[in-house]
């Protein structure tokens, strides 16, 4: 057969004859896949051969019960029967079951071609297939592939490391039918395939437009405080005449005469209590400020996702909603990962070398975070607090602290994940190495796309929509707090609906609560991220709004003040 001819008559194939796959054909095959193109030669791809009848069955096990689901999705009973009546799969029927796999650990060391996507081994992984899909077409044999499957349990099922990840389960033998030479689908009137390729050249480009640029952020309305001097002296006066000595609940009497102010009420609820997460990574993480590969902030919002991480225990024991945010994680999660996608990018450059990201990218990272305060306040939550995960964001938010306060960023860099001794040194060093060789425009909105990651920044723009909202705002540790001070500086208002959970074990943390001149709740040198200082400290905000609103006064309890 001509290469024309191989190409036209691969099948997706469903139905095999109980034909041994001799040894020679799929050692060819697999060699085809070997051939096949490799981002930066990471010879990333992995291959893992299926004989036993009894994982066989098990696999069966997995798509039975996920192909239910599937089904379930459709509420139209009579393209649900269509479904049920394909056969998706011939997982016991075929003599061979191919797994075929990327090894993400490739990406803990630099390889040239993965920086611009990580994706990229994925991609190399498909080209694989395909070359062993081929391959087996031109000697008899064929394939089919099988992606109904619980990804997570399947590799639970099979054993296979965290670092490998599947592309799928692929049923290998010789095809029964050639299904008239179209594909199957086709062949049963469920869908027609086109004939020819969509194609169209693009002869024009389109500029990227953020609905909302940063220099013409809408400021709040103007400061609270200044419109409520009558409230201001009703809650206090409600806080004084509760049954205890005057100031003697410190810091909940603070709280309270807050909350009160910024939901203009002498009866403050918390509604809809929220959490979000916002996630992205750095290209600054390639330098080695890190003590973990840039890969674990992929490997830290699947553990979100699936309920393991801190946050979620919080949240979980004290009744918060949670919402992660892929803002720009350098990986592509699956379309029914349960987190919202705002991703600008797949991870900033190293503003070691260049721009972190365009000032078009800037813009949407204000656009994006606010969309996702928006949708939460639309819950009808009146409360948010911000978290964030990124391997490199320590980095990332040091200098921007560095650059806002003008301090030097020795004064700025904390462990992050836990550099020490001679890799603080460096971390230090490369950092101040970044700043020095900045030659931008000294305006505010250069620095931040020079150096800015996109999770920060969407937290930024988040906290100003919250303000707008007129939500109370929780802070979280170093990083949200830098996210906080962008803000700040925009909308200075935007720290009266605002605060600040805890004072954080990185260095530089309360250095910028000293210069906001504001008084976190908590000191539990707390630097995990992830919005667990928020969650851990919203008990004691609950009960500042308990006390004044349940709290007996001494004229309804009958208690003498002297």
């Amino acid at each position: 057969m001509t290469l024309d001819e191989i190409i036209k008559s691969r099948r997706d194939t469903r139905h095999f004859t109980q034909d041994e796959v001799p040894e020679e054909v799929i050692q060819r095959a697999l060699q085809a896949g070997h051939y096949a193109p490799s981002v930066g030669l990471t010879d990333a791809t992995r291959y893992y051969l299926i004989k036993s009848d009894e994982i066989k069955k098990e696999v069966k096990k997995l798509f039975l019960d996920y192909d239910q689901k599937a089904s379930n999705l459709t509420d139209d009973e009579l393209q649900k029967k269509q479904y049920q009546a394909l056969k998706l799969e011939a997982i016991e029927e075929a003599p061979l079951g191919l797994v075929i796999c990327y090894d993400r650990s490739v990406l803990n060391h630099f390889t040239i071609g993965t920086v611009g996507s990580n994706e990229a081994i994925k991609f190399s992984a498909v080209s694989a297939s395909q070359n062993i899909w081929l391959s087996l077409t031109e000697q008899g044999y064929s394939m089919g592939w099988v992606s109904i499957l619980n990804y997570y349990q399947f590799k639970q099922l099979l054993g296979l490391p965290e670092n490998i990840e599947p592309l799928g389960y692929f049923c290998v033998g010789k095809p029964a039918t050639n299904y008239d030479n179209q594909p199957m689908l086709q062949q049963l009137n469920w869908k027609q395939k086109a004939e020819k390729p969509i194609v169209e050249e693009i002869l024009v480009f389109t500029p990227i437009t953020a609905t909302e640029s940063l220099r013409g952020t809408k400021q709040s309305r103007s400061d609270l405080s200044s419109k409520s001097s009558d409230l201001d002296k009703a809650l206090q006066q409600k806080i004084d005449n509760k049954t205890k000595p005057t100031g003697s609940l410190g810091v909940l009497e603070t709280l309270a005469k807050q909350i009160g102010i910024v939901f203009q009420t002498l009866e403050p609820q918390i509604t809809n209590p929220h959490i979000a997460v916002f996630a992205g990574d750095h290209g600054i993480a390639n330098h080695g400020v890190s003590a973990y590969p840039q890969d674990v902030t992929r490997q830290m919002v699947t553990n979100f996702l699936e309920g393991g991480a801190g946050i979620n225990v919080f949240c979980e024991q004290n009744n918060i909603g949670l919402t992660i945010v892929d803002a720009g994680v350098n990986y592509d999660f699956p379309t029914n990962a349960n987190l919202v996608s705002a991703k600008i990018g797949k991870g900033t450059q190293s503003f070691l070398h260049t721009s972190a990201m365009s000032e078009t990218e800037l813009n949407l990272c204000f656009t994006k975070g606010k969309e996702v305060v928006n949708s939460i306040f639309e819950t009808g939550s009146n409360c948010i607090g911000f978290g964030e995960m990124g391997i490199g964001n320590t980095s990332t938010a040091s200098v921007l602290m560095s650059i806002l306060l003008e301090l030097p960023i020795e004064d700025c860099v904390g462990q992050g994940t836990g550099v020490v001794d001679e890799k603080l040194t460096q971390k230090q060093n490369i950092l101040k190495k970044a700043i020095e060789k900045y030659n931008g425009p000294n305006d505010l909105q250069s620095k931040l796309a020079y150096f800015g990651g996109f999770e920060i920044l969407q937290m930024a723009g988040g906290m100003l929509q919250a303000k707008e909202n007129n939500m109370l705002i929780l802070v979280d540790g170093f990083i949200c707090t830098v996210a906080f001070l962008i803000a700040y500086q925009m909308n200075p208002s935007v720290k009266e609906n605002s605060i600040f959970c805890h004072s954080s074990a990185e260095k530089g943390h309360q250095k910028i609560l000293d210069y906001l001149d504001v008084q976190p709740l908590l000191q539990l040198d707390l630097r995990l991220g992830e919005g667990t200082g928020c969650a851990v400290a919203f008990p004691i905000i609950q009960s500042a709004v308990s006390f004044l609103n349940e709290m007996a006064s001494f004229e309804s309890a009958g208690v003498s003040r002297s």
